[in-house]
C-alpha cells in the first residue's frame, strides 16, 4: 500500500511538471530581448574613448585593434581555446574521489545458512549482520593508465587549438587592417568630394530646369535642347551614383573603429606616396618568408599534428585497460567489528569485441592524416599564389594610382579653365558643368585608385604574414597603441623582410 501510494505521488509531480512546460513558455519575451540588447551595447560601448578631433589612420587601425567586436571575439576564442588546454592537463591526473551514503531499512537483514556438506538448513537460527541504518563514507584514489594515455594525447591536441586559434586571430588582424585602410580612404574621398559633388549636381538639376523649360518655349530646334537634356541626365546619373558609392564609407569605417553610427567626425588627409620598395624584394625570398609566416598555412600544419596525434589516441585503444585505486573507507554498522579499513586493487581489461572495428577505425585515422596532408600542400600552393598575385596587384594598383593622380590633376585645370571661360560667356553651361563632373569623377578615381593600391599593399602585408607586433591591445592605452601602430606602418613603408628565424 505504502509503495502504491508513493508512486502515485512521484506519478503526479512529473504528470504536473510536464503539463507546467511548453513552447510558449520558453519564448523570449520582449523584454528580455531588450534587456539583453541594452547589455549588450552597454558591453561593447564599455570603456571606449571618445573621439576627440580629427581621425587619422593610425588612430583608425589602432581603434579597431583595440574596440572592433570582430577582434574581440577573435581575442576571446583564443581565451576560450587556452582555457580548455589548461583544464584538459588534469585529466591526466589521478583521480580523488570522496563519497558518502545513507540506508534505512524498515526492517532487519536477516538471513538464514545451509550445511555446504549435507545441503541442509543449519540448525542455528536466523541470524542479523546488518544494521537498520548505516552511514558510510570513502576517500580513495583511482588512475587508469590507458586513461591517462588518452588525456596526454587529448592535451597536446588542445595545444595545438590554441596555437590555431592564434593564428586566426593574426589572421583577423590582417583583414581587420585591410578594411579599415579601405574604408578609411574612401572616407577621405567622401569628405574631399561631397561639397563639390552636392553643389554640382544641384547646378545639373538647375541647368536641366531650364532646357526644359527651353524646350516648352520652343525658342531654338527641339534636337538641340534634348541633346542638352540627355547630356544633363547623363552626367546626373554618374554623380549620384558616385554619391551613393561615397555615403555608406563614414557608417562602414565608424562599425570598424567602434565609434557611434551617427557621429559626425572628419578624418586627416595624410600625405601619402605608394612605395614601391616592395617590388624590387626577391621574390624567392618573398615566397620564403610567406611560407614561414602565412596564418593560413601554419593552421593547416597544426590540423595535420592533430590528426597524426588522433591517429595515436586510436592506437591506445587497442591496448588493455590498466587500473589502480586505493581508499580509506569507514562505516557505522554495529555489525562489524572493523568499522574503518583501507582498501587497495588493481584490475586489468581488454575489449577482445574491439579488434573487429581495429582496421577500420586505423583506416579512418590513417585517412584522417592524409587528408590533413593533403590540404597543407594545397594550402601552400594556395599560398604562393597568393603572393604572386598580391605582388602584381601591388604594382598594378601602384602605376594606377599615379596615372590617375595625374588625370586628376589635369582635369582639374581644365575644370578652372572651363569655368573662368564660362564666366567670359565663352563656353555654355553645359560645357563647364560637364567638365566639373568630369573633374569630379577624376578625383573620385584618384581616391580610388589610392585606396585600392592601400589595400594591395595590406594583402601583401597579410600575404607575407607581418601583422603589426602589438601586444596586450586591450591593456594599452590608446595613444600608446596609436603610437606603436605609426611605427609598425613605417617599418613597412621601408620594404624590408623580417629574418628568417624571427617569429611572428
Amino acid at each position: 500500500m505504502l509503495k502504491t501510494t508513493i508512486a502515485g505521488a512521484i506519478s503526479v509531480v512529473i504528470l504536473s511538471g510536464c503539463s507546467t512546460f511548453d513552447v510558449e513558455s520558453a519564448r523570449l519575451s520582449t523584454a528580455e530581448i531588450q534587456a539583453t540588447l541594452t547589455e549588450d551595447k552597454a558591453v561593447l560601448t564599455r570603456d571606449v574613448e571618445p573621439l576627440t578631433g580629427p581621425l587619422t589612420l593610425n588612430e583608425a587601425i589602432a581603434r579597431a585593434l583595440k574596440y572592433n567586436a570582430d577582434r574581440r571575439y577573435r581575442a576571446m576564442e583564443e581565451a576560450v581555446a587556452m582555457g580548455s588546454f589548461e583544464a584538459g592537463q588534469f585529466d591526466m591526473l589521478p583521480k580523488l574521489i570522496a563519497s558518502a551514503g545513507y540506508r534505512n531499512r524498515n526492517n532487519d537483514l536477516i538471513t538464514r545458512s545451509t550445511d555446504s556438506v549435507t545441503g541442509r538448513p543449519s540448525l542455528a537460527n536466523p541470524y542479523i549482520s546488518s544494521s537498520r541504518t548505516a552511514i558510510t563514507s570513502e576517500v580513495g584514489i583511482s588512475w587508469s593508465l590507458l586513461d591517462f594515455g588518452q588525456s596526454y594525447y587529448a592535451a597536446r591536441q588542445n595545444a595545438d587549438r590554441v596555437l590555431i586559434a592564434g593564428e586566426r586571430r593574426r589572421k583577423a588582424l590582417h583583414n581587420l587592417i585591410l578594411d579599415v585602410r579601405t574604408a578609411y580612404w574612401r572616407v577621405v574621398a567622401a569628405q574631399k568630394l561631397m561639397p563639390a559633388l552636392r553643389a554640382t549636381i544641384t547646378e545639373s538639376e538647375q541647368a536641366l530646369k531650364d532646357a526644359r523649360k527651353a524646350e516648352d518655349d520652343r525658342i531654338r530646334s527641339p534636337l538641340e535642347p534634348l541633346r542638352y537634356q540627355r547630356q544633363l541626365l547623363e552626367n546626373l546619373r554618374l554623380l549620384e551614383t558616385i554619391e551613393q558609392e561615397l555615403s555608406t564609407a563614414r557608417i562602414e569605417l565608424a562599425t570598424l573603429t567602434a565609434l557611434p553610427l551617427a557621429t559626425d567626425y572628419t578624418v586627416v588627409e595624410e600625405t601619402t606616396d605608394i612605395n614601391t620598395a616592395w617590388l624590387s624584394q626577391p621574390m624567392d625570398k618573398m615566397e620564403e618568408v610567406a611560407l614561414l609566416r602565412n596564418p593560413d598555412l601554419r593552421e593547416g600544419i597544426y590540423n595535420a599534428r592533430i590528426a597524426q596525434k588522433e591517429t595515436r589516441r586510436t592506437l591506445l585503444k587497442f591496448f588493455p585497460g590498466l587500473s589502480f585505486n586505493y581508499g580509506y573507507k569507514r562505516s557505522d554498522d554495529d555489525y562489524l567489528i572493523h568499522q574503518n579499513w583501507t582498501e587497495a586493487g588493481a584490475q586489468i581489461s581488454f575489449n577482445l569485441l574491439g579488434l573487429l572495428s581495429a582496421p577500420a577505425q586505423m583506416r579512418l585515422a590513417d585517412a584522417g592524416v592524409a587528408l590533413a596532408d593533403r590540404r597543407r600542400m594545397a594550402i601552400q600552393m594556395a599560398v604562393l599564389s597568393q603572393l604572386h598575385i598580391a605582388r602584381l596587384q601591388y604594382a598594378n594598383t601602384a602605376r594606377q594610382y599615379e596615372r590617375s593622380d595625374a588625370i586628376a590633376q589635369v582635369d582639374v585645370r581644365l575644370a578652372q579653365h572651363v569655368a573662368n571661360q564660362a564666366s567670359a560667356q565663352k563656353q555654355s553651361a553645359l560645357d563647364r558643368i560637364s567638365q566639373q563632373s568630369t573633374a569630379v569623377l577624376s578625383q573620385l578615381r584618384r581616391y580610388q585608385a589610392l585606396s585600392n593600391a592601400q589595400a594591395a599593399a595590406s594583402r601583401l602585408q597579410a600575404t607575407l604574414g607581418m601583422e603589426p607586433t602589438v601586444e596586450a591591445t586591450a591593456d594599452m592605452p590608446l595613444s600608446t597603441l596609436t603610437a606603436a601602430i605609426g611605427k609598425s606602418l613605417q617599418t613597412w613603408d621601408q620594404g624590408v623582410l623580417p629574418e628568417s628565424g624571427s617569429r611572428p
